[in-house]
């Protein structure tokens, strides 16, 4: 189990979903921008979270992504397991078989950092920096508007004093 940059990435960009969950989508591109690297490579990482269930994408004008499940059911080892399953076939390929003791003692490293990270939820980690959503109904706009700029003055005519 490694944490890669890639796994790093594709991990931060689960918490953006997670903290927007009370949006509909985000799209790719606010992402990218968000986190400061390229549409293309935003894109290489969703196509193996969206492979893994992790996300949906939603497809139209209003297009974009959203997590695939509630952030509560999904863990650190499923992102990172979802980015990283692609290497290790790559690096399983390339690897020849010199220290089958160190190979073992390696893998049960592995299992291990992978049980640490299966207990940390998504959730866990966005809960205590989730906003608050403020809901606006039709009547409450103006109201809202009203107490965020107050009226100076008393003076009955709607004319603000003048600076003297």
């Amino acid at each position: 189990m490694k944490l890669t940059t890639q796994s790093q990435r594709a991990i931060m960009a689960m918490m953006a979903l997670a903290l927007h969950s009370g949006r509909k989508v985000l799209r790719l591109s606010t992402l990218a921008g968000e986190q400061g690297i390229s549409l293309s490579y935003m894109e290489q990482l969703f196509y193996h979270l969206r492979h893994a269930e992790l996300v949906e994408g939603i497809r139209g004008p209003g297009g974009g992504y959203r997590l695939g499940r509630p952030a509560s059911h999904i863990s650190i080892a499923e992102i990172v397991e979802a980015i990283e399953s692609a290497h290790d076939d790559e690096v399983e390929e390339d690897k020849i078989n010199q220290h089958p003791e160190i190979d073992k003692m390696l893998s049960v490293l592995d299992q291990q950092v992978y049980s640490f990270l299966d207990g940390i939820s998504l959730e866990s980690l966005v809960g205590k920096h989730k906003k608050p959503e403020i809901k606006f109904r039709p009547g409450n706009t103006a109201r809202i508007i009203a107490r965020m700029f107050p009226a100076r003055g008393s003076n009955g005519g709607g004319v603000l004093p003048q600076p003297a």
